[in-house]
């Protein structure tokens, strides 16, 4: 229920290329991503939180595909990304320095974090921290 919150609330729904629904969720406010965070503080579930440069970043464009593919393939891990040019305010909270930083977050607390491209890292940290 909470990605539908979100997306009710605010957040949209990325698509990729081939125009089917992708299960990352965009945050554009500051304020719709609080309500969203703040509403999976009770949770268990983690969630990957994608702090990415949509425009100048060519790290984080090469990661898209793959976060994406990540999202279809944990389908309970929930998948949010955050654009540090739109939200920085959010960024600074989780003290991103570099892009693309992934932050795994469960009961609203940092379990994770992979900075950099790093595929494989990322994965075996979400199979390490899902359950």
């Amino acid at each position: 229920m909470g990605s539908f919150l979100s997306t009710f609330l605010g957040g949209s729904t990325a698509h990729d290329s081939s125009s089917e629904s992708s299960r990352v969720i965009l945050f554009h406010s500051t304020a719709r991503w609080q309500l969203h965070f703040n509403s999976c503080k009770e949770s268990s579930q983690l969630m990957v939180v994608d702090f990415a440069a949509a425009s100048w970043c060519g790290p984080c464009k090469l990661m898209e595909p793959a976060i994406h593919d990540m999202a279809t393939k944990f389908t309970d891990v929930e998948f949010a990304k955050i654009d540090v040019d739109e939200l920085s305010d959010v960024a600074q909270e989780f003290s991103v320095q570099a892009m693309p930083t992934f932050v795994l977050v469960k009961n609203g607390k940092e379990v994770d974090r992979v900075v950099g491209a790093k595929k494989d890292e990322l994965e075996k940290k979400i199979q390490k921290h899902r359950g």
